[in-house]
């Protein structure tokens, strides 16, 4: 173990620039790949956040200066009721609730602040808010139904789906989670590329070490061995940088800006990223020491 450990010393240092490319190599593309796992568990986690609670909202007629040239009037009672046996006898229905003009308009003035309807002129008062049904899915796939059984009904004005306003949500993330994965491929590619350029030309430095411990009958391990530990080596050092920056990402990135500043989405937090750097730190020995024990079999043949 003493000729290992300083033949691993010494490989390091003669090596030290070729090294040092591959950690940085192994450090982006593995920070990449971790990055664009956090990404899909962070969609994973919205979509059951919201998926749980999406609900289409079906607003009803306010009165004859509706959007909607069908509504004549303001919904009736009679209508109501017929709406709510069509949406309760659907089967993509877990429940649903009738929201009146009071409850829409006290929604506005929370939402907008309550200074801008008072004094008078305000913006609006609660007999300009229409009326609605909050509709909960049990699938929020499966809504072509309700919707279909519903939009065509007396003192119905429109629908609005909630995927409308989380699809640019989903859209950015899924986005930022093809690119990572997709540039980390390219630079594994790189990281194999110069594991490869180090094994051969650390074996071609000892050549002639090479050879004289395969005149005295040394195994082929033994003499991989060193080169197995380089690569180790490098391996542990990537996943370590690269744990570090996903690191830095989780505080500064999520809990220090976006988890301030957008409070209503579900975001990631200690279980997501122990399972990214979980995986990479399985990725990046892969990465390393199987090709090296592919190309010794090659380049250690003297």
């Amino acid at each position: 173990m003493r000729y290992v450990f300083s033949n691993l010393g010494q490989g390091l240092r003669r090596n030290l620039s070729m090294h040092i490319a591959v950690i940085l190599t192994l450090f982006v593309s593995l920070t990449l790949v971790g990055l664009g796992v956090l990404l899909n568990q962070q969609a994973d986690k919205a979509a059951a956040q919201w998926g749980s609670q999406l609900q289409i909202t079906v607003w009803l007629c306010k009165d004859k200066n509706d959007d909607n040239a069908a509504c004549t009037g303001e919904v009736t009672e009679t209508q109501k009721a017929a709406i709510a046996k069509v949406i309760e006898a659907n089967p993509e229905v877990a429940n649903f609730h009738f929201e009146s003009k009071e409850e829409a308009f006290a929604k506005i003035k929370e939402l907008l602040g309550p200074q801008k309807f008072e004094g008078p002129n305000p913006a609006a008062t609660a007999a300009d808010m229409p009326q609605s049904v909050w509709i909960t899915l049990k699938d929020p796939q499966k809504f072509q139904g309700i919707t279909s059984a519903v939009q065509n009904l007396d003192g119905v004005s429109h629908i609005r789906d909630a995927r409308e306003v989380l699809k640019p949500i989903y859209g950015s993330i899924n986005a930022l989670q093809w690119g990572a994965l997709g540039t980390a491929a390219f630079l594994v590619l790189a990281a194999l590329l110069l594991v490869g350029n180090t094994i051969r030309l650390a074996a071609f430095a000892r050549r002639k070490e090479i050879g004289i411990m395969r005149l005295v009958g040394a195994s082929t391990l033994y003499i991989a061995l060193p080169f197995l530990l380089e690569a180790l080596v490098t391996a542990v050092l990537g996943v370590a940088l690269a744990a570090g920056a996903l690191g830095a990402f989780m505080w500064f990135g999520i809990h220090q800006r976006a988890a301030t500043g957008l409070a209503f989405m579900p975001w990631i937090g200690l279980p997501e990223y122990t399972y990214s750097v979980m995986l990479i730190a399985i990725l990046g020995p892969i990465l390393t020491v199987l090709p090296t024990l592919l190309l010794t079999r090659k380049y250690l043949k003297v």
